[in-house]
């Protein structure tokens, strides 16, 4: 089926729950492969991905990966983390993303026929249902195939449309024998070396605190 020009879609990726999401599903996503997916579905407009960075460790393992997207075809968002002791005396980091990609799929719904979002945090679901009332149909990605779910249930309710990211793989995936690029070597370095905090988000279900989901 070829792509309606007067589809015009923008993504929506919350880096560390996608990240999260595929690392329970066993696979990597190939960010090449995804941006071309969805440019041959319709006039891809944006390519949002948001991250929180510790900037002050000497080497953000992360970085390649940001770089790499930045210099193709993505708009990578990103903020520095803060570290606060919580009640108990335990260390937290601090990291959220909600607000910026919120205030961005905003200021975007006019212009654009679809929306795609890459997350299962609940916290979106009042956004899924503003961006909605604009005539935006929302297309949510996450999966229900792990235990527990990586999607809170209010939010895959509010979608028009849930696609679990294991219907995807075989688009998405990145080739297991595949040696990368040495272009490509920042989603290398984030399969291999993930940062403390996205290591963190792999162990928790999107119920949308703060402490970190980011």
């Amino acid at each position: 089926m070829s792509p309606s020009p007067t589809n015009k879609i923008a993504l929506f990726i919350d880096g560390a729950n996608l990240y999260a999401t595929a690392k329970t599903l066993g696979f990597d996503i190939d960010y090449k492969r995804l941006l071309k997916e969805f440019q041959s579905r319709g006039t891809l407009l944006r390519a949002f991905y948001y991250t929180a960075i510790i900037e002050d460790q000497e080497y953000s393992s992360i970085r390649p990966l940001i770089d790499w997207l930045d210099y193709n075809g993505y708009t990578v968002v990103t903020k520095a983390t803060k570290e606060f002791i919580d009640a108990s005396g335990r260390r937290k980091v601090k990291g959220n993303m909600d607000i910026e990609l919120a205030v961005d799929a905003m200021e975007l719904a006019e212009h654009i026929d679809q929306m795609v979002l890459f997350s299962g945090d609940g916290d979106f679901r009042s956004l899924v249902e503003a961006v909605q009332r604009r005539g935006v149909r929302v297309t949510v990605i996450s999966t229900i195939a792990s235990q527990p779910p990586m999607i809170a249930d209010e939010l895959r309710r509010q979608a028009d449309v849930f696609t679990d990211l294991v219907e995807l793989q075989s688009k998405l995936g990145r080739d297991p024998s595949e040696r990368p690029a040495p272009r490509e070597r920042g989603d290398r370095e984030a399969r291999h070396h993930a940062p403390q905090f996205l290591q963190r988000a792999t162990t928790m279900a999107p119920r949308g605190d703060d402490d970190f989901e980011e």
